[in-house]
């Protein structure tokens, strides 16, 4: 693990190569390799960026995993041997123990250091603007898992990396993968049609039982035990609305053509209030107003014992359209439809377009700006059930201060932040 790093200097790190000229060669048809070839590293090595990393390599026979980065070294040495003993990616993990880096500069000397086209970004999701800042800095192309930011601020600042990742022609694509989903996009293109008329309300749940937790070990300081236990942190996750609920809003906002004008939310902490779980709430429910006066219920819970309901409905005077990851359907006066099985996982699928959109085979693509959307959406959200107050859009987009960032970057104390308590909590 490396030194210790103040969070200016963390900053800092992030946006210093911005100022250096950068010159659009296009390292994908290099001739000292092979034609097509796409160097893959991979920040943050936990299981969704394993993951991400084995989808990217099934989603293209040219992709080759060349570094790796995360802040603890077991995490990366158990990611890498994983990789490494996967049956189907055919040598392609071509990690080195010289391209491999760990401490919370990782991701700093992986773009300097590593010889990549392409990074995966998968920390815990306080850590994505500065990682994107970085990588578009650097002039890397950027698969980022959801959400991309916790609180206003960050959020702000994926939207200004997607801007300066336009100008320098930089592909970037987000794990919302639902967007890529051929189930998802045959029902969206129908409700676009007008198969259930202009659409009025909707719900949208993901309600399901508890995660993981990490119990702390004898040793571990403060900010090692809340970055291992990070679901639990509003300042790490997002609280649980931001980290897996944004699925869902990003559909809704999908369906109601933009994001939210207003958002009044409740929820609690009712069930998990060990302190092993963090700061966080078990459950929210949230009444988002669209344009129009349109409608959407939002609800979501991670309690065990209670039944699971993932999935989003839509409301519209020819009928209702219900979405899910295991199919959708349309219930139409001009008739039903339902979609057959996805023909590629979306998860893989994403990564097929990331690809294809570097490779200059579609129209690039940069979703930054839109999954900062729907993160803020949650954000938003979330925000309002801490506070008990109605949020605007206008505020958490232009107003609001609320950045959550610790003081520094240290193995050291960092005390948890109290748990939120509507009409206490301040709304800044």
């Amino acid at each position: 693990m490396t030194g210790v790093v103040s969070r200016r200097v963390f900053l800092g790190a992030a946006g210093a190569a911005a100022v250096a000229p950068w010159t659009r060669a296009n390292p994908l048809w290099a001739s000292d390799r092979g034609i097509g070839e796409i160097r893959v590293g991979v920040i943050g090595c936990g299981g969704r960026g394993s993951g991400a990393a084995i989808n990217s390599l099934q989603a293209d026979p040219g992709t080759v995993i060349t570094g790796m980065a995360d802040l603890f070294p077991d995490r990366l040495t158990g990611s890498r041997n994983s990789l490494s003993a996967h049956e189907t990616l055919g040598g392609r993990a071509r990690v080195t123990d010289e391209t491999c880096f760990t401490g919370f500069d990782a991701f700093q000397r992986l773009l300097d250091e590593a010889d990549v086209d392409l990074v995966i970004l998968a920390t815990p999701p306080h850590f994505r603007p500065i990682h994107l800042e970085a990588a578009v800095a650097a002039g890397k192309h950027v698969f980022m898992e959801k959400p991309v930011a916790v609180d206003p601020v960050g959020a702000r600042r994926v939207i200004a990396a997607g801007k300066m990742a336009d100008e320098k022609g930089l592909t970037i694509v987000a794990g919302t993968q639902r967007r890529h989903q051929e189930s998802y996009l045959d029902a969206m293109t129908r409700i676009k049609e007008g198969a259930i008329g202009e659409v009025v309300s909707g719900c949208v749940f993901w309600n399901q039982g508890g995660l993981w937790a990490h119990d702390r070990v004898q040793g571990e300081t403060d900010m090692e035990w809340q970055l291992r236990n990070w679901l639990y942190f509003a300042w790490t996750s997002g609280d649980h609305i931001c980290e897996q609920h944004i699925h869902n809003l990003d559909v809704a906002n999908w369906v109601m053509g933009g994001p939210p004008e207003r958002a009044l939310g409740s929820g609690g902490r009712e069930v998990r209030t060990d302190p092993r779980y963090g700061n966080i709430y078990d459950h929210f429910t949230t009444l988002l107003t669209y344009s129009g006066g349109r409608q959407v219920t939002s609800m979501c819970r991670q309690i065990d014992g209670t039944p699971s309901r993932v999935k989003e409905e839509f409301l519209g005077p020819a009928g209702r359209a219900v979405l899910s990851h295991g199919g959708c359907r349309i219930e139409g006066r001009a008739g039903d439809w339902e979609s057959g099985p996805d023909a590629t996982s979306p998860f893989v699928q994403e990564h097929i377009d990331l690809i294809a959109s570097i490779r200059g085979e579609i129209p690039r693509l940069n979703e930054a700006k839109r999954v900062a959307e729907s993160t803020l959406t949650a954000v938003m959200a979330r925000m309002s059930a801490y506070t008990g107050k109605e949020v605007t859009w206008d505020f958490v987009r232009n107003a609001s201060v609320l950045d959550l960032s610790p003081p520094q970057y240290v193995f050291g104390d960092l005390e948890t932040r109290p748990v939120p308590v509507p009409g206490t909590t301040p709304l800044i």
